[in-house]
């Protein structure tokens, strides 16, 4: 078990495909979670894993993919129930 944090991201990050790339990015850094579109036009993480991979999975999360204008980036520790893999669920 690593760190785990809740993640909102906002900006430009919705239909330009953020939740895609940020999928990649997790498979790629071993982090586990989910993302999902939210109604305000934000997406919302959960992320886990070790310190180092999480640090730049954040890192990541906040430049994006070409397309994506990140303005900000609020992650806050969470103490939800650990899950398999990363993936994209339902919006909000």
């Amino acid at each position: 078990m690593g760190v785990m944090q809740r993640v909102v991201v906002s900006g430009r990050v919705r239909q330009v495909g953020y939740r895609d790339w940020i999928t990649r990015q997790a498979y790629r850094l071993g982090i586990t979670g989910w993302i999902r579109a939210r109604s305000d036009t934000s997406v919302e993480m959960l992320a886990e894993g070790d310190a180092a991979a999480l640090e730049a999975f954040l890192a990541a999360s906040r430049q994006g993919p070409m397309l994506a204008r990140v303005e900000d980036v609020v992650a806050q520790p969470a103490d939800d129930r650990a899950v398999r893999g990363f993936t994209k669920r339902l919006p909000l």
